[in-house]
């Protein structure tokens, strides 16, 4: 998925997200970003679409100018929509999506140059059940692990917007200190799935990957009980082999 620029390689990725033969979104679902510097970050403005996203369907944004909203008690919609506006470097560009936040902190995390933002078919089809935070943090297979991380940040339904993007931080915060690394997948019950990855190829990996274990994962719990998760130690395993370390650097997922 090379590319030339780093704009360039965000459309990219975002026209293979938006592919309509992958149904992880449609219409204007999902979002993207890419960070440039410790300054600002380019994500998908609000009501653009991934398969045909062009570069005047982006804004970039400052970090400065959203990251401090996460530590506001509350904001009007209204307030929120103005910082949005206000966190564009140009005038000239569309409003930034209301998820831009989160955007803003994940990008912020050590080695997370790009974010991808889907509703894929399959994994909604785990995450609007009773199965959701069960399938977030167990795995079922190798490649899972690999792609994926040896589980994924689970965070309740929470209403678009602030409030998400604080109960992600919140999530994401507690994942690092209970296991001393950046997750790769986050899962939002009832919405989707948030990929992050140093490259576009470990987002789009990440994404297509738990879309394959949630297909996996509905077809083994309609054939009777619960599906058959790796144990701790199985995960840990693949986790620190370091053939697979080298096969995630062959593939792209890592710098």
């Amino acid at each position: 998925m090379s590319a030339n620029t780093p704009l360039d390689a965000l459309l990219n990725l975002s026209h293979q997200l938006g592919r309509e033969d992958r149904r992880l979104a449609i219409l204007g679902e999902g979002n993207i970003s890419v960070r440039h510097d410790a300054e600002t970050f380019t994500v998908k403005a609000s009501g653009s679409n991934l398969a045909t996203l062009a570069a005047a369907g982006t804004a970039t944004c400052r970090f400065d100018k959203l990251i401090p909203l996460l530590a506001s008690a509350g904001m009007s919609d209204a307030a929120i929509e103005e910082s949005l506006f206000a966190a564009r470097i140009s005038t000239d560009s569309k409003k930034p999506s209301v998820e831009t936040i989160f955007h803003a902190y994940l990008l912020t995390l050590p080695g997370v140059n790009y974010v991808g933002h889907t509703h894929p078919i399959t994994i909604n089809q785990v995450l609007c059940s009773t199965h959701a935070r069960s399938f977030a943090t167990h795995r079922l297979f190798p490649d899972e692990i690999v792609c994926c991380g040896v589980e994924s940040v689970f965070v309740p339904y929470t209403d678009p917007g602030l409030k998400l993007s604080q109960a992600i931080k919140t999530a994401v915060e507690e994942y690092i200190n209970r296991l001393s690394r950046s997750p790769r997948i986050i899962l939002l019950e009832n919405h989707g799935l948030i990929a992050l990855g140093a490259t576009p190829e470990a987002v789009l990996a990440g994404t297509l990957m738990t879309a394959k274990s949630a297909e996996i994962y509905v077809g083994a719990a309609s054939i009777g009980g619960a599906p058959k998760f790796l144990t701790d130690a199985q995960v840990e395993r693949i986790a620190g082999r370091p053939d697979e370390h080298y096969r995630q650097k062959a593939l792209g997922l890592s710098t």
